[in-house]
């Protein structure tokens, strides 16, 4: 009965923790008796979290400001890392796991998780990092990877699991990765067999976690306010300033025809309901919005991170997104409304996007399982 340890910082957004519970969910799938365990920072409990037999521990959460710098909830900054070290580290000793996987940062916010990396590599566990298709500006990268947080991974980790594809982004290229790397496809909430009737001229509109999207929601609503023959549905987000979003509704004349969703378990149910997707260029809701069948109009985030911005290019470039800029008019959306928003599967096939990344990954965590130390 293998024992699989997932760890996510989540400094800002629900990235993180998204890619852990749906890579937990396609363990339990591809064996129901094995035992997943979810370290997660996250400050609040989505829909989605621990919807299946999985142990979600919680650490103090520490939320990423612009700067890059963090700031501890209801702690100060040092009382919060050494809490969430120690929990990890009581995780390794309580459940000796066989394989851990770490999303993106590899030793946690300030070096956190080392301890307990070490601590389950001594006792023959396999050590894997997790990583998005597009992490930044390379020169930034390769800065970081050189860098203390990075100091020592060959040591401690086996290899690199990237969510992503060569061709989208090759990590050994660009970022000079210093760690053996597979690719996996993008991990993502497949739509359901069923999918919901669309209403051909609803225009989903989403920001991940909601924190920084308020341009994309401006955007939304003023799509409504110019094509009176569309309606708006805003899937704020549990980050968003609802109050501000509300003044936002309220103020405009378009307000009936400008729904908000909330708690909602990924985008790809929404997005697969409506006629067009509006929202930024963030990994989960984008590929939601890919799974679902929708050309997407991206309005990526370029601070403090340029990933967005790199992802949007590029799907762009292969046809399979269009982009506008955040200080955007109206126009620039409501033009594109009237261009094609549909992808078939093989629209998809020809450009080498595959959306069974969970899977995927699944399977190579269960062989390194059964090669522990």
């Amino acid at each position: 009965m293998p024992h699989y340890l997932l760890a996510s910082h989540d400094g800002y957004g629900l990235g993180h923790a998204r890619r852990s519970s749906l890579l937990a969910s396609a363990l339990l799938d591809a064996d129901p008796a094995s035992r997943v365990t979810l370290v997660t920072g996250l400050p609040f409990s989505p829909s989605w979290l621990g919807a299946r037999a999985m142990e979600i521990v919680r650490v103090p959460p520490m939320l990423k400001h612009q700067d890059h710098g963090y700031q501890a909830l209801g702690t100060t900054f040092e009382e919060a890392v050494a809490r969430r070290a120690e929990v990890v580290l009581e995780c390794v000793d309580r459940h000796r796991p066989d394989v851990v996987v770490v999303d993106r940062h590899p030793y946690g916010i300030a070096g956190e998780l080392r301890p307990a990396l070490e601590a389950a590599r001594s006792r023959g566990a396999r050590v894997l990092l997790g990583l998005r298709d597009v992490l930044d500006d390379p020169a930034v990268v390769r800065e970081e990877t050189t860098g203390a947080g990075w100091a020592g991974v060959q040591d401690v980790y086996d290899e690199a699991l990237v969510y992503g594809a060569r061709h989208f982004c090759d990590h050994e290229a660009e970022y000079g990765l210093p760690l053996p790397v597979r690719y996996c496809g993008w991990v993502v909430h497949a739509p359901e067999t069923a999918r919901p009737q669309r209403v051909e001229r609803l225009l989903s509109v989403a920001a991940g976690g909601g924190g920084d999207g308020h341009e994309v929601f401006r955007l939304g609503i003023g799509v409504a306010e110019r094509r009176p023959d569309w309606s708006v549905m805003i899937a704020a987000g549990p980050y968003a300033d609802s109050a501000a979003l509300a003044r936002l509704v309220a103020c405009s004349p378009a307000r009936a025809r400008v729904g908000r969703a909330t708690d909602v378990a990924g985008c790809t149910a929404l997005f697969a309901a409506g006629g067009a997707v509006l929202e930024m260029a963030g990994y989960n809701s984008t590929f939601e919005a890919l799974a679902a069948g929708h050309r997407p109009i991206l309005v990526p985030r370029q601070r403090p991170r340029v990933e967005q911005l790199i992802r949007a290019q590029r799907l762009a470039a292969l046809g399979l997104a269009d982009v506008v800029d955040e200080d955007a008019a109206p126009s620039a959306v409501t033009d594109l409304l009237d261009r094609p928003r549909r992808l078939s599967p093989d629209d998809l096939a020809r450009s080498a996007i595959t959306l069974d990344g969970a899977r995927r990954a699944a399977n190579l965590i269960q062989a390194q399982a059964s090669t522990r130390r």
